[in-house]
């Protein structure tokens, strides 16, 4: 009888297992931590004493091989910083997003939701024919060739994603809750744009100007890290954050203007997509991200206490 009672009880803990809490680390610790890695990336940047712009070839190589080093060191941040209880429960590149298990989930899923959300600019993308480009090996070849495209495209969403996500949540989430974690970190990365604030100025852009562009980016920056964070807990892949970036990056904001010189019919389906994309992607947004698409057990580890999401 009672070992009956026990076979039941490991088949119930099969089905429905005990998911232990992530150990806490202080959230001095944790914030500290995020605040040196924003600070050290921000500042890989202007390390180099230059007269170019930042657009220039040299600047942007420059800033190439300073953000690689801080890449380099951001892992070490989390490896010493962590609990030593987590770093022997979970691989370490389990905490830095990189596993195998749900991967072509994690690559396809997030991209086609944020696509979705941009299906209003797409179409009116497709009513200039810029879409017909995407075709075209040339454009391809020039686009790889332009070191800046490769910044924009490559770069900036490889190393800004591995640095404010895959090196800061794992941090903040043993200290905060996941939803917590979701709004804390992308401060830091709205913050960490506030430097082209500097750099309007120098090319001597008024400072009111500045200022006013200044806030719009970080308020637009602070919003794109919450949903890349959402997207890097729920997951627990970097790869969706680094594709969902490099698309907002590509498609960069909606042109309105362009918006209304199309014509009347055009412009009513522009809209309507613009509504549409957006709502569908509120509603499709906790139901595309449920953790066990991507077999993110982690998540389900960090979220145990609180069982929020």
């Amino acid at each position: 009888m009672n070992n009956l009672s026990e076979m039941e009880a490991e088949v119930t803990m099969q089905e429905h297992p005990v998911h232990k809490s992530l150990p806490q680390i202080p959230v001095v610790t944790s914030v500290t931590c995020c605040f040196v890695l924003a600070v050290l990336y921000v500042g890989s940047l202007y390390i180099w004493s230059t007269k170019h712009n930042r657009d220039h070839p040299t600047t942007i190589k420059r800033r190439f091989a300073s953000v690689s080093m801080v890449m380099m060191v951001a892992p070490f941040f989390v490896y010493f910083f962590s609990s030593p209880e987590l770093l022997s429960r979970e691989p370490f590149p389990k905490l830095l997003g990189f596993r195998l298990e749900g991967l072509w989930q994690a690559v396809l899923i997030p991209y086609g939701l944020t696509v979705l959300l941009f299906i209003g600019p797409i179409f009116v993308n497709m009513q200039n024919e810029s879409i017909r480009s995407y075709f075209d090996l040339d454009y391809w070849k020039g686009s790889f060739n332009s070191i800046i495209w490769v910044r924009n495209h490559v770069m900036a969403p490889l190393s800004e994603e591995f640095v404010f996500r895959a090196c800061m949540m794992p941090l903040i989430l043993q200290s905060f809750s996941p939803l917590v974690a979701v709004f804390i970190t992308p401060l830091f990365f709205g913050v960490a744009h506030l430097h082209h604030i500097a750099e309007r100025l120098s090319l001597g852009v008024e400072l009111s100007t500045a200022l006013l562009i200044g806030l719009f980016q970080f308020i637009y920056t602070t919003l794109f890290g919450f949903y890349s964070a959402f997207l890097f807990a729920r997951t627990g892949h970097v790869v969706a954050p680094i594709l969902v970036h490099a698309f907002c990056n590509h498609m960069g904001l909606p042109d309105l203007q362009d918006l209304w010189q199309q014509d009347l019919w055009r412009r009513v389906v522009a809209i309507a997509l613009y509504i549409a994309g957006f709502a569908g992607w509120i509603f499709l947004l906790p139901l595309a991200t449920v953790p066990s698409i991507y077999q993110n057990t982690l998540y389900w580890n960090v979220y145990c206490k609180d069982r929020i999401g």
